[in-house]
């Protein structure tokens, strides 16, 4: 089992900058790929950004490209949404969540999620 608590979601201006994190508990968190999810009122969970166990590979959506950086820390079994230049319609529930890779020839090509956390509001007003 691993526990997932998100945290440095709030109210920014468009343009502006927050970083989320999600932290994790449990069992071992370095063996699992992380990934960050949004769900904006009234639409489903989207992918948004993940990184590999190692933090060797990343992947991100083509809308937050440039913009949204994933990292981690193994150390302190944290992993991190660096978002700059926000837009109003990165207005959303973000959620993190502990998976594992389907394919081992790929990493980031299909990833199984397995626990998620509870989100964190992220507001961007424009």
């Amino acid at each position: 089992q691993v526990q997932l608590v998100e945290s440095g979601g709030g109210l920014v201006q468009a343009g502006g900058s927050l970083r989320l994190l999600c932290e994790a508990s449990g069992h071992s968190f370095s063996w699992y790929a992380m990934g960050w999810f949004r769900q904006a009122p009234g639409k489903e969970r989207d992918f948004v950004a993940a990184i590999s166990w190692n933090g060797a590979n990343r992947k991100y959506v083509e809308s937050v490209k440039g913009r949204f950086t994933i990292s981690r820390d193994n150390a302190k079994n944290t992993v991190y949404l660096q978002m700059n230049t926000l837009k109003p319609e990165d207005t959303a529930v973000y959620y993190c969540a502990a998976g594992t890779p389907r394919y081992d020839s790929d990493p980031m090509a299909a990833i199984d999620y397995r626990y998620w956390g509870q989100g964190t509001q992220v507001t961007v007003s424009s």
